[in-house]
């Protein structure tokens, strides 16, 4: 492991928002000494079908943050989401914070900004968002230090956000009875995924990961939080020692036969501007489909 500054003495309060519509987790993680907080990987609501945003699930996160008297200073996001739509600006405009995440955010803005053929006006510098993390950034909340672990793989600008003993691993790592995530959107790559699940597997062992999504495997109730260790012996895809080309194997066959995420079109397009909608030329919110484009 790299010369991260791990400190799992300190130990974040963490409170989960479960959207059953997306599987998603939020997380409000509040210092234990003060009223500041970070929100992780919030939700924007979308019925696709209808094309109509609504903010419930940041509202009650809103409404829980005020409710408590915390200040929110930072807004993370774990990558670009595939698979639901960023509530960050909303509750930046409600609540204040800055909006992180990982500096190859760039390579995805490229990539998907091709794909859905954006204009020049569309910012592929990350400009979008206040903070980018190279691995190993730290960042504070009131007393706490956090600090980002690129974990490339899933996205190439997937970051891992660790602060104590608290890491917010995204889609890197699923609980251990639901494995990993996929490796095959573009820039995405099984070996790197691989790679990064053994840096986060390097935290301690009692360090605790908070799952970006969960869907409920076998029927079982919905969890998010598990640990190193947990996930060290007992995950399906990586633990008990599995090499890393059993894993690219597995991955690559799998990957294969799995639909397309529902939200991936207005989540991409969402995503890659911080959260905000994109425009057409008159200044009305509006999404594009590509058409045989991903």
């Amino acid at each position: 492991m790299s010369n991260y500054p791990v400190d799992i003495s300190v130990k974040p309060e963490v409170k989960a928002f479960f959207d059953a519509a997306t599987n998603t987790i939020t997380y409000v993680v509040k210092d234990p000494n003060s009223n500041a907080c970070a929100v992780v990987d919030s939700v924007m609501d979308i019925d696709y079908a209808a094309g109509r945003i609504t903010y419930d699930n940041a509202d009650e996160v809103i409404a829980y943050i005020r409710e408590n008297g915390l200040k929110v200073e930072w807004l993370l996001e774990t990558h670009v989401h595939a698979d639901h739509l960023s509530a960050a600006p909303y509750i930046q405009r409600e609540l204040g914070g800055k909006i992180g995440i990982g500096e190859k955010i760039t390579v995805v803005q490229d990539t998907f900004g091709k794909v859905f053929n954006e204009g020049t006006e569309f910012q592929r510098d990350g400009s979008q968002f206040d903070r980018l993390f190279k691995d190993g950034d730290t960042f504070t909340i009131g007393g706490l230090t956090g600090f980002a672990m690129h974990t490339p793989g899933h996205t190439p600008a997937c970051m891992v956000h660790v602060i104590g003993d608290a890491a917010f691993v995204g889609d890197t790592l699923f609980m251990p009875d639901g494995g990993s995530a996929r490796a095959d959107f573009p820039g995405g790559d099984a070996g790197e995924l691989y790679d990064s699940i053994q840096k986060v597997l390097s935290l301690p062992d009692e360090t605790r990961l908070f799952m970006c999504h969960d869907y409920g495997p076998n029927g079982r109730d919905i969890q998010w939080e598990t640990t190193v260790a947990d996930e060290k012996a007992h995950n399906i895809h990586v633990g008990g020692g599995k090499t890393k080309e059993d894993f690219v194997k597995f991955r690559t066959e799998r990957d294969a036969q799995l639909d397309m995420p529902k939200l991936i079109i207005p989540s991409l397009q969402v995503n890659m501007r911080a959260g905000t909608i994109p425009a057409d030329k008159d200044g009305r919110p509006m999404l594009k489909v590509p058409v045989n484009g991903l």
